[in-house]
């Protein structure tokens, strides 16, 4: 099981990645940069490329909408090139909060965007010239809806890869078996490895079935936040506020992708309290009223051997990339972290 960590998008970005020049030097197999509505992930991923040798770089993700597919590719095959090869591609759909709130474009066919999308980026990465005639992108761009100048391009240079690994954050059923049947790397979020099957594997199993077997197998890659130790268990409260934003705040009324999934999960209730008492601005009411069960389950927080035992239950579960969110929250609690999470998942 590989080990990974989210570079943190506040602070120093120069001291956070001379921190994970230190945790790539304590076995740490990951380095992923998210991209929200703060600084563009590319300019944060080009960095570590330099002053890192053998970290995995991951983006985490870029909203499949903020750029053209083809400037998707571009920046893919940018990126491994200036890391020699170590670069995967993260895309995921986000919500309509964030893509018609701040990149002002309509939310509309995530799932048909994102399987063109890979499409044209595999061409690209082949250096093949772009022609592709979707139901969301036409390349090149029809004579009428242009100058009819366009032409069919191909990639200038030859990328270090044909295939730059692609990750998919995906939760819903048709997002997961879209993810199993194109990407090399699956991300969910909160993942409740005891009912992951119940929730996922029907999805997970008809994404397989067309799968083509040069992918090879299904990376699993799941954020999990991280306390070893034998004085930790009160930071179990630190996890509650996190998974309320989500479940509670990340959507609205029928329209929260996270909310559907602690549903999914069995806790309809609760998942249904929680947004009510977000909305309504009781942050702190919503982060108590998420359940206790479900934040150890989908947290790895106790003893080395409690942990232990719950990496070896993740494992079980498919999950091959644990990306640590660690809840000592200085540079030496994250290298501590990354020492013994390294030790444990053997």
């Amino acid at each position: 099981m590989r080990i990974g960590i989210q570079a943190s998008y506040s602070g120093d970005f120069k001291q956070t990645a001379d921190e994970i020049r230190d945790l790539e030097a304590a076995g740490l197999d990951v380095a992923m940069v998210a991209e929200v509505y703060t600084f563009d992930a590319v300019s944060q991923l080009g960095y570590l490329a330099a002053v890192t040798e053998r970290v995995e770089l991951m983006s985490g993700i870029f909203p499949i909408y903020s750029r053209t597919p083809a400037l998707i590719a571009m920046t893919a095959a940018g990126l491994d090139f200036v890391s020699d090869g170590r670069f995967t591609l993260g895309l995921g759909a986000s919500g309509p909060q964030v893509i018609e709130g701040w990149h002002g474009l309509p939310y509309d066919a995530p799932l048909q965007r994102t399987r063109e999308i890979v499409e044209i980026c595999r061409q690209v990465w082949r250096r093949e010239r772009l022609v592709h005639e979707g139901k969301k992108y036409t390349v090149p761009l029809p004579a009428e809806q242009g100058t009819g100048l366009g032409k069919p391009l191909k990639l200038i240079n030859t990328p270090v890869r044909e295939r730059v690994p692609v990750l998919l954050a995906a939760l819903g059923p048709k997002n997961v078996e879209l993810a199993a049947e194109i990407a090399e790397k699956w991300e969910p979020i909160f993942f409740h490895p005891e009912k992951a099957a119940d929730v996922w594997g029907a999805s997970l199993e008809a994404g397989k079935a067309k799968r083509d077997p040069a992918l090879g197998e299904l990376d699993v890659v799941v954020g999990v936040p991280v306390a070893v130790g034998e004085d930790v268990d009160h930071l179990v409260q630190a996890v509650r506020p996190g998974i309320a934003l989500y479940v509670g705040g990340m959507g609205a009324k029928g329209k929260n992708f996270y909310n559907d999934l602690a549903r999914r999960y069995g806790y309809e209730q609760e998942a249904e309290t929680i947004q009510d008492l977000y909305l309504a601005g009781r942050k702190d009411e919503a982060a108590a009223a998420v359940p206790e069960d479900l934040v150890r389950a989908t947290s790895l927080i106790g003893p080395q051997s409690y942990v232990a035992e719950r990496i070896a239950a993740f494992r079980e579960a498919g999950v091959t990339t644990i990306n640590l969110q660690p809840l000592d929250d200085s540079r030496e609690g994250r290298l501590r972290t990354v020492e013994t999470m390294r030790r444990l998942a053997g």
